[in-house]
């Protein structure tokens, strides 16, 4: 009978695989640290990009307590605190690159509901 069955019969299962697309959503400016100027496709696979939003998404929520903590123990204004934060992410130690660096801190303003300081994470000739 047409149409009498949309669903697989007894004992017969779909199965779908799930994998890092279908669970992340990487925002474009993300995407975006990947993607060198006058090109349209990132230079890393979605997998590598994935593992890094992840990891740069994680340091930016890390990040929240010691911003507060900066910003009331210092007595300073919170662009400062963000200017400070993107400092340390720019020493040779640090596990991010530059440009992830300046996502980071965007993130974090973002996450905080401060306003990011101009220049933070932008590309020098937009600076």
């Amino acid at each position: 009978m047409p149409g009498v069955r949309d669903r697989p019969g007894p004992g017969l299962r779909h199965h779908v695989r799930m994998t890092d697309e279908n669970q992340i959503q990487i925002p474009a400016s993300f995407i975006a640290l990947f993607v060198p100027r006058g090109r349209v496709k990132p230079t890393e696979s979605r997998e590598t990009i994935a593992e890094r939003y992840d990891f740069c998404e994680d340091l930016a929520s890390l990040m929240t307590e010691h911003a507060k903590a900066t910003l009331f123990d210092l007595g300073i204004a919170e662009s400062d605190v963000l200017v400070r934060c993107h400092q340390g992410l720019l020493t040779e130690a640090a596990p991010v690159s530059e440009a992830e660096a300046g996502w980071v801190v965007r993130r974090l303003a973002e996450l905080l509901e401060w306003e990011c300081p101009q220049g933070i994470g932008q590309p020098p000739e937009a600076r």
